[in-house]
């Protein structure tokens, strides 16, 4: 019996669910003959997208794009903390890295993209038709904004000399240099990136409407983040080397001078009565001021050959893969692309504006 109610349970499930497939497809068929009746405007619709399509892809500039790839290479050395990471490493597991400050990982992707750098770029000299100017020069006549400067006396007479002191800039000229640095760090203009963790090779890609500025200011934005990378990384031991060849060279000169008291005190005492000592007493003084000098200078210059050697084994070295080469990519949306985009979805979103709409009459009706 229990089975019998079971069987006519399970029947009767099925026919539920066979009517509500029923209507969902009688329902489908409804809304397609609703639509059918409204073809002129769906059709009108898709052909008003795509129109607008096309002139948005018309009116487009074409921009061009600057790519530079370049990889860092430095001592890691790191002893056995070093040695563990990078056998880690091997087998596919990421403890982390050791270190790296600034420049480690993501870090130098976002200096890259800071207002010290870049403005330290627009500073830089490039030559444009055999005249030199800096880049932020170069961009403010590229793009036209001293034509929109016209009615601000305040703007009429600034420029951006190549090499300025950007200390000594004024607030209009800080405030120009703000609006130019917002732009060209935007996401459409610049980007940078680093295909894997582990790989220590960045590319930096930069977009333009200018083809040459495109390519001057990446391989710029690239020559200073290098030299800002190196003078940082190095600084330490550099300070050290200076001031051991400052002192080495203080030395050297009183060793000099030293040696030449030497000679002269023996000219005065020349020939002279070997009971007169005392005669004979600035010579032995410049003499052990000889001796120790020479002591001192020795040990100088072994710690300056070593602190070299340090410098060196410390300065990074920054190997640029790829320059961009003219003519530079262009990048531009096509035109029939953005045609049957745009009427496509003109026409999808006419067809749920259509749907919607007859749906909340049936509810309020």
């Amino acid at each position: 019996m229990a089975e019998n109610i079971n069987m006519g349970t399970n029947t009767t499930t099925e026919n539920n669910d066979e009517i509500s497939l029923k209507e969902l497809i009688q329902k489908i068929k409804e809304w397609v003959s609703y639509l059918k009746t409204k073809w002129k405007i769906i059709l009108l619709a898709g052909v008003m997208g795509a129109a607008i399509g096309y002139i948005n892809a018309y009116r487009q500039p074409i921009t061009y794009k600057a790519e530079l790839t370049f990889a860092l290479e430095e001592d890691k050395g790191g002893g056995g903390l070093g040695g563990a990471l990078g056998l880690a490493g091997s087998f596919g597991i990421d403890l982390g890295s050791s270190g790296g400050g600034a420049f480690a990982g993501s870090n130098l992707m976002e200096l890259m993209k800071s207002r010290l750098l870049v403005e330290k770029t627009l500073l830089n000299p490039v030559v444009v038709k055999g005249d030199t100017l800096s880049l932020a020069e170069y961009y403010i006549q590229i793009n036209k904004l001293r034509e929109n400067w016209s009615e601000k006396p305040e703007f009429k007479n600034i420029q951006f000399l190549p090499n300025a002191d950007r200390t000594e800039f004024s607030l209009q000229q800080d405030s120009i240099l703000q609006t130019i640095f917002k732009s060209l760090t935007d996401l459409k203009s610049l980007t940078i990136s680093q295909k894997d963790k582990k790989v220590s090779i960045t590319n930096i890609e930069v977009i333009s409407e200018n083809e040459q500025f495109a390519k001057v200011f990446c391989e710029n934005l690239a020559k200073e983040t290098s030299e800002f990378y190196v003078e940082t990384k190095s600084k330490k031991a550099r300070l050290n080397t200076e001031i051991l060849q400052k002192q080495t060279d203080s030395i050297r000169n009183e060793l000099n001078n030293a040696i030449t008291g030497v000679a002269a005190a023996s000219d005065n005492v020349y020939n002279l009565n070997p009971a007169l000592n005392v005669k004979s007493s600035p010579g032995k003084r410049r003499q052990i001021d000889v001796q120790a000098n020479t002591a001192i200078l020795t040990q100088l210059v072994a710690q300056l050959e070593m602190s070299k050697v340090t410098l060196r084994k410390e300065t990074p070295l920054i190997q640029v893969i790829d320059r961009p080469i003219l003519p530079l990519e262009k990048e531009k949306v096509g035109k029939l692309k953005s045609l049957i985009l745009g009427g496509f979805l003109a026409g999808f979103l006419t067809v749920l504006y259509l749907i919607f709409s007859n749906l909340y009459k049936k509810i309020i009706a």
